[in-house]
């Protein structure tokens, strides 16, 4: 039995070639499969639109740079990828692409080379990319919010890097799915860092509150969303450390990521966060998000 069989027939692009998602195969001497060395990108494409291109660009170059991987398409190339992925999954749908919300997946490993840890020299990156339709959570789940858990953060102390060595978020993942939670929430040493798949936002006296960018943090495109958006409102908007107290005694907790958009977090381990409802601030950065994603 064919094991990809089973695998949606959407489009995707392979080291140059278009073709089916289930179709796509790589060696097994890649070395995103054999050590998970590679990085990826996750574009969010509003009515055909990619959403803040130019900032995922910058990020996949700094997460690149620190594996000391070259780039191995410039961003306009990048881009043209991008569209055409969106136009031929448009097409699949029969629709035009203006009419869909799509997720594009980018990712680029070290290539392909004999097991070795140490980096091979000479060797052509693998470049992967594939998209499929963006999930919008329904207005009923942001009028009620989610549900997140607590839990350390073990994992590596390069966050920053987009890396595709992601063991120990899909483990930090699996605890809130375990509880049928929507995130789970990382501290390190008494600090939040941020979310399995998500960046982290605390909420006290009207003021944003969010970890610095250093290296226990992925600074996800949302970090300039946000500070924008606040900026926008007037809300006071500060990164510095924020201790594990401060997150527990929250007026508002809030949730980003390319796929959650902002996401109000309600109940945190079993309890309500503020008075266990949306508050004010998250409204105000919800309505701002949609009409920044209008005029992308």
């Amino acid at each position: 039995m064919n094991d990809t069989a089973h695998l949606p027939d959407l489009p995707c692009y392979l080291n140059g070639e278009f073709s089916k998602l289930r179709d796509a195969r790589i060696s097994v001497l890649d070395r995103g499969f054999i050590f998970g060395d590679g990085v990826y990108e996750v574009v969010p494409v509003y009515r055909g639109r990619p959403f803040r291109f130019a900032e995922h660009m910058a990020r996949l170059d700094r997460s690149l740079g620190e594996l000391r991987i070259s780039n191995p398409m410039p961003h306009e190339q990048w881009r043209a990828l991008v569209q055409e992925l969106v136009d031929r999954y448009a097409r699949m749908k029969g629709a035009p692409a203006a009419e869909t919300d799509q997720i594009v997946y980018l990712q680029v490993t070290r290539g392909v080379a004999m097991r070795d840890h140490v980096m091979p020299k000479g060797i052509t990156p693998t470049v992967f990319a594939m998209t499929n339709q963006l999930y919008i959570y329904p207005a009923e789940v942001r009028e009620r919010g989610i549900a997140c858990v607590t839990a350390e953060d073990f994992r590596w102390k390069k966050a920053h890097v987009k890396s595709i060595s992601l063991a120990g978020a899909v483990l930090a993942r699996q605890l809130s799915a375990d509880e049928d939670a929507v995130e789970t929430v990382m501290f390190r040493d008494g600090f939040l860092s941020e979310g399995s798949g998500s960046n982290i936002w605390v909420v006290k006296d009207g003021e944003v509150l969010g970890p610095p960018t250093d290296n226990l943090v992925l600074e996800g495109i949302r970090y300039g969303v946000i500070g924008e958006l606040c900026r926008q409102h007037g809300i006071p908007f500060t990164l510095r450390r924020i201790t594990r107290e401060e997150v527990l005694a929250a007026d508002e907790i809030l949730v980003s990521s390319a796929t959650k958009e902002v996401l109000p977090c309600t109940v945190l381990d079993g309890k309500p966060v503020g008075n266990g409802r949306p508050g004010p601030i998250y409204q105000k950065l919800y309505a701002g998000y949609q009409r920044a994603k209008q005029a992308a």
